[in-house]
Parts: C-alpha cells; structure tokens; sequence
C-alpha cells in the first residue's frame, strides 16, 4: 500500500543567517513548529551553484560555504501553508516540492507525524 506525499527540499548555503542563526536550523524549527512529520538536513560535501562556484569540503578548508540541504515529507496541505514563511527565509536558496509516493505501511497506518520523536535533535557538525 502507497501513499502520495510532497516532499519539500530546500538548498542553502551552510553560512546564510536567518535573524542571527543559521538558516538551516531556522527551518527545521518553523518546519517542526508547524507541526510537519519530520524534517532531515544534510551537508553537501560538494557542489556548485548559479555562479558555477565549486565549493567543496576539504582537510585544510572546513570553511567552505558548503550547501544544506533540508528536506521533509508530509502531506501537500501541509507543506503548502508553511511554503510562504520558507520563501521569505530563503530568497537566495533553492525551493522544491515535488509529489512522492511512501511505501512504509507503519507510517501510513498511524499517519506520518505520529510515529516522530516529540524532541528536536541538533547536533553540531
């Protein structure tokens, strides 16, 4: 039994500040202050972007402004009513949503948010 979902992927570069903190993490509070089911960030270790800048993390330069990527998946209503707020947090970033199917019939017996750990989990990379 399948599912269809929207999965929202956001890119944005590891130093972008929203309001005095990173940006990334700025979202993965407004995404679990929303109420969305579950929200991953990944660091890229490599990549370019409009400026076709390669940026890429090495030995001797862990500053590199390396891409974040910040993805969750819930169903389309609920993206779509906190999809504003992220527009005006990431004027620079990369915005998708695109619609997925789950296959996991845990999740979709007790629905998506409800088998999600109630605590917030940041670890410093």
């Amino acid at each position: 039994m399948s599912k269809q979902v929207t999965l929202l992927k956001i890119y944005a570069g590891k130093d972008a500040l929203w309001k005095g903190k990173h940006l990334y993490q700025a979202l993965l509070f407004l995404l679990k202050d929303a109420g969305l089911a579950g929200v991953t960030v990944s660091r890229g270790i490599e990549g370019f972007g409009q400026r076709k800048a390669v940026h890429a993390a090495r030995l001797l330069d862990l500053s590199a402004d390396l891409p974040m990527v910040i993805e969750c998946v819930d169903f389309s209503d609920n993206i779509e009513a906190v999809l504003p707020e992220i527009q005006v947090m990431v004027p620079k970033g990369l915005i998708l949503t695109t619609d997925v199917l789950v296959h996991n019939e845990q999740l979709l017996s007790v629905g998506l948010g409800d088998t999600m750990e109630e605590e917030c989990h940041v670890a410093e990379l």
